[in-house]
């Protein structure tokens, strides 16, 4: 990413925060555990997930062959896709949204919503399935989540997302794959 972009993103974000929809599902505390307790409701009868807990683990030449240029660079690399590039800003049929890498469910399609930035925002995720960590790349701290099973780079996770949560998990599209339901 240049700095142009990154400069004409930070201008834009403020008005895209303040014009953004919020979803119209999660209203309750109650509401986003029946989302996380539930979400295997939407798997297909013909996929199977991959445990959390089965990490893993392949060298970065093995990773070169079987991602993308730009799913490595996000992936592997901790990189950024451009905001507005992803076909799944637009995905709106039931599904599960599956790390590219290694197929492990991240996110349900209840999950998500319009935040105006540019990625697909989700408003929670399924349990298990990210790990955190804070990072400085940008001078001020940011959580950055990572798929728990291969340790793919998703994205980051910031404070300003819909109740009942607040959060708002910023993904790079590039970095998920959708299964839609049966």
């Amino acid at each position: 990413m240049n700095r142009r972009t990154l400069l004409g993103g930070f201008m834009s974000l403020p008005l895209a925060l303040a014009l953004r929809p919020w979803p119209v599902g999660a209203t309750s505390s109650a509401d986003i555990e029946s989302m996380q307790q539930n979400w295997r409701e939407l798997l297909p009868p013909d996929f199977s997930p991959p445990d959390a807990n089965d990490t893993l683990q392949r060298s970065a030449e093995e990773w070169r062959r079987l991602l993308s240029k730009q799913a490595f660079h996000v992936l592997r690399e901790e990189g950024t896709e451009r905001a507005f590039t992803s076909p799944l800003n637009d995905e709106h049929r039931a599904g599960l949204f599956l790390c590219a890498a290694c197929n492990l469910p991240l996110f349900s399609s209840a999950m998500k919503y319009d935040s105006g930035t540019g990625w697909p925002s989700f408003f929670t995720h399924i349990p298990a399935a990210m790990g955190t960590r804070t990072d400085f790349k940008l001078i001020w701290p940011r959580t950055e989540y990572h798929c728990i099973r291969c340790g793919g780079h998703q994205g980051h996770v910031f404070k300003d997302g819909p109740p009942p949560t607040g959060e708002r998990w910023c993904n790079n599209g590039v970095a998920l794959r959708f299964l839609p339901s049966a």
